[in-house]
C-alpha cells in the first residue's frame, strides 16, 4: 500500500485543517491556560467536531459513527497537533470509542457509541498508577461483590478524566502485577459513590487528572470484554492510541518546520538573509528527511492497524517499529515507492533536493 493518503483521507485532512486553523490556533490554547479554564477545552468546539464527524470516525454506522479506520483518526490527530489544539479527541474518539467498539456488549455499544460519535459523551481511559506508563503493573483490586466487583486503587495522568462521563478502568481480578492475564476492564460511572477526582495541572497545559476509588461498586453489566482476559483488549486499543499521538506528534513537528523554514527566510545576519547560509541549508535538509521519513512509518503504522489488527503491535511500539521501518520501509520499499511515483533518483537525494528548493541562495539543479 503506497504511504500517501488517499483522496478521501486528503479531503478529511483538508477539511479539519480549515476548522481547526480557523477556531483553534495556539492563541486558544494560550486563552484557557492564561484564564485557568476548569475545563481545559471549548465545548462549543467539541460540538463543532462532532457536527463534521470527526467524533464518530472510528464508529461503525450501525452506532451513529463513520466506521473509518485509524489512518482517519491519524489525519485528524496530525491537525490538531499542529495548533496544539485542546481536545478529548484522543481520550473519547479514539480510546475510548475503540475500547467500545472492540470489546463491548451489543448493550454497551448501543448505549454509549452514539453519544460518542453526536458529541454528548465525553469518556476517559484510566490506566496508569504511576509515573510511568506501565499497563501491565496494574495494582489496582477488582475483587468479586454481590453481583459485580468492588474498586480500590488510584489512577494517574487520566487524560480529560475530570471532565469524563464514563471512565474504563483497567483493574486486576486475578495475578500479580506485571502478569497480562487478570486484568479487566470496567465501564464507571465518575459520579459513583467512593470516587474522587482531582484535575492535575500538566506542564503543556492539557488536561489530567487522579482518580482515587475507594470501594466502589461496580455490576457485571459494567465489564467490558471478559473478566480476567482484558489484557489483550487493552494492549490493543493502546496501540491504536500509540498511533494517533504519533500522528499529533508529526503534525506538530511539521508545523515548528514550517516556522523555522520561513524564519530562515526573513532574518537578516551579516547582510544576508541566514537561509543563504549553507550549514543551516543542510540543517534544514536533514530535518526535513527526518518528519517525511516519520510521517510514512507513523502511516504505515496506521495502515496495519486498520488491515491486520492483531500483528500490528510490532509496528506501533517504540525500537520494533523503527527497526522494522528502517529494514523494509526506509530502504528499498521507499524507493521502489518513488520510482513508481516518477522519481528515479533515491528518496534521501530527492527529499534533500526538495527541502534545499525552497531556501533562499540555493541552487536548484536539474
Amino acid at each position: 500500500m503506497a504511504l500517501v493518503l488517499n483522496e478521501e483521507q486528503s479531503m478529511l485532512r483538508d477539511s479539519a485543517r480549515g476548522l481547526i486553523s480557523d477556531k483553534a490556533p495556539v492563541a486558544h490554547l494560550r486563552q484557557l491556560r492564561d484564564a485557568k479554564d476548569a475545563t481545559g477545552f471549548s465545548r462549543e468546539l467539541w460540538r463543532a467536531f462532532a457536527e463534521m464527524g470527526f467524533s464518530g470516525l472510528l464508529i461503525p454506522e450501525d452506532f451513529g459513527g463513520s466506521g473509518l479506520g485509524c489512518v482517519e483518526a491519524g489525519v485528524v490527530m496530525e491537525e490538531i497537533g499542529r495548533t496544539l489544539m485542546p481536545s478529548p479527541f484522543l481520550s473519547t474518539a479514539v480510546l475510548a470509542a475503540s475500547a467500545l467498539s472492540r470489546g463491548g456488549s451489543a448493550a454497551q455499544k448501543s448505549e454509549h457509541l452514539p453519544k460518542i460519535a453526536d458529541g454528548s459523551l465525553l469518556a476517559a481511559l484510566a490506566i496508569d498508577e504511576g509515573a510511568k506508563h506501565r499497563p501491565l503493573q496494574t495494582q489496582m483490586a477488582a475483587v468479586r461483590s454481590g453481583n459485580g466487583f468492588r474498586l480500590s486503587g488510584a489512577k494517574a495522568f487520566v487524560v480529560d478524566g475530570h471532565t469524563a462521563d464514563l471512565l474504563i478502568v483497567a483493574a486486576r481480578t486475578a495475578g500479580a502485577a506485571g502478569e497480562r492475564d487478570g486484568l479487566t476492564l470496567f465501564l464507571v460511572d465518575p459520579k459513583a459513590k467512593g470516587i474522587e477526582t482531582e484535575r492535575t495541572a500538566m506542564v503543556d497545559s492539557h488536561n489530567a487528572a487522579r482518580i482515587v476509588f475507594s470501594d466502589v461498586e461496580v455490576n457485571a453489566d459494567g465489564v467490558l470484554g471478559e473478566v480476567d482476559h482484558g489484557g489483550a483488549l487493552l494492549e490493543g486499543v493502546l496501540n491504536i492510541g500509540r498511533g494517533a499521538v504519533a500522528s499529533e506528534m508529526v503534525g506538530l513537528s511539521e508545523e515548528v518546520f514550517g516556522r523555522t523554514v520561513s524564519y530562515l527566510k526573513e532574518r537578516r545576519q551579516f547582510g544576508k538573509l541566514i537561509g543563504e547560509f549553507q550549514a543551516l541549508q543542510h540543517r534544514a535538509a536533514q530535518l526535513y528527511i527526518e518528519i517525511e521519513i516519520t510521517r510514512a512509518a507513523v502511516l504505515k503504522a496506521l495502515q496495519t492497524l486498520d488491515g491486520n489488527f492483531d500483528n500490528a503491535g510490532a509496528r506501533c511500539g517504540g525500537r520494533k517499529g523503527t527497526r522494522w521501518f528502517n529494514r523494509d520501509a526506509g530502504g528499498s520499499g521507499r524507493r521502489a515507492d518513488a520510482r513508481r511515483h516518477g522519481h528515479d533518483r533515491p528518496v534521501r537525494h530527492r527529499l534533500l533536493h526538495e527541502a534545499r528548493a525552497g531556501l533562499p541562495g540555493t541552487v536548484r539543479r536539474q
